[in-house]
Order: C-alpha cells, then sequence, then structure tokens
C-alpha cells in the first residue's frame, strides 16, 4: 500500500506538521496521567507537558497569524504542565481543534507569502514581520524538537522508545 505525498506547498507542509503532532503525540500512548506528569530526566519537561506546550504554542501562532494580538496571561511554568482539571485526553482535544483551525486557516490564506508582525518580546526582532510558510515551519522545528525531548522522556519512564 502506497500513501500519496501531497504535491502542494500548503499540504506539504501541513503534512510535515502533522508528522511531528503524531510523534508528539505517539509518546503519551499507553502511559498513565501520573506517568505522563513525571519528570524523570534533568530537566523540568514532562510528556503531558509537552502536549499541552505544543498544543498552546500552535494555537498562539495561528492567533498571531489571524492578527489576534491580546497576549493570553497566566504563569509561564503552566504552559509546561497540566493545572486544575487538564488531562492528556482535554489536551489532545484542544490540540485537534487547533489543528483543524489552522489546517483551515492555511488552505483559505491568498499567499504563502502573507505576513504578520511578530509581537515585541526580547527574543524576537524588533518591528519584524514573518510570513504564513515561515511560521508553518517554524511549527515543524517547535514540534519536532519537541517530539524528540518527549521520546526521551519516555524512553526515561518506561523503556518504549518512537523509533526502534
Amino acid at each position: 500500500m502506497s500513501t500519496e505525498v501531497p504535491g502542494d506547498e500548503r499540504r506539504t507542509l501541513l503534512a510535515f506538521i502533522e508528522s511531528q503532532r503524531t510523534a508528539l503525540r505517539e509518546a503519551a500512548q499507553g502511559l498513565t496521567e501520573e506517568q505522563a506528569a513525571s519528570r524523570p530526566s534533568a530537566s523540568e519537561l514532562s510528556v503531558s507537558g509537552l502536549l499541552k506546550h505544543a498544543a498552546i504554542c500552535e494555537l498562539g501562532w495561528l492567533r498571531m497569524a489571524q492578527g489576534e494580538t491580546e497576549r493570553p496571561e497566566g504563569d509561564w511554568a503552566d504552559g509546561f504542565r497540566l493545572v486544575g482539571d487538564e488531562t492528556i485526553t482535554s489536551v489532545l482535544a484542544l490540540w485537534d481543534e487547533v489543528r483543524q483551525e489552522t489546517e483551515a486557516f492555511i488552505l483559505a490564506v491568498p499567499s504563502l507569502d502573507d505576513s504578520f508582525p511578530l509581537p515585541p518580546a526580547p527574543w524576537f526582532p524588533q518591528d519584524t514581520k514573518v510570513s504564513m510558510r515561515w511560521m508553518l515551519l517554524h511549527l515543524v522545528e517547535e514540534f519536532a524538537r519537541h517530539a524528540g525531548h518527549a521520546d526521551i522522556v519516555r524512553e526515561t519512564i518506561d523503556g518504549t522508545r518512537a523509533m526502534g
């Protein structure tokens, strides 16, 4: 059975993003809430925290691309851990909604060359705009980095590896 590879740039970039989303999500498969929240490595990262971070990160980039400038308030560290009544299931459901919205937005945007301004932040160059294409490539980079983190955390928890 062969899988069709998308030929247009938008669908190709979305497919790469989805591949990295899948890698992150698979790191959580079969873990209990407690295991997924554990931080067994030297870092403060957990599998469930990485899932939440990826979902809210994508949502943040989508909102910036859509022209929304309001930044969410809250504790930065809470973006890397489940709080209150959040569960793996609720975070994955949020991410599914964000994924659908991102895909619909990108497929409808007139051009991947369309740009939007980056908000003022110490880590962004001042008065900089980025294209939709840049945003999609950034999401690939962000998710791939965190999929690697999640893989290491998962392997530390129970020896399960995503690759091999």
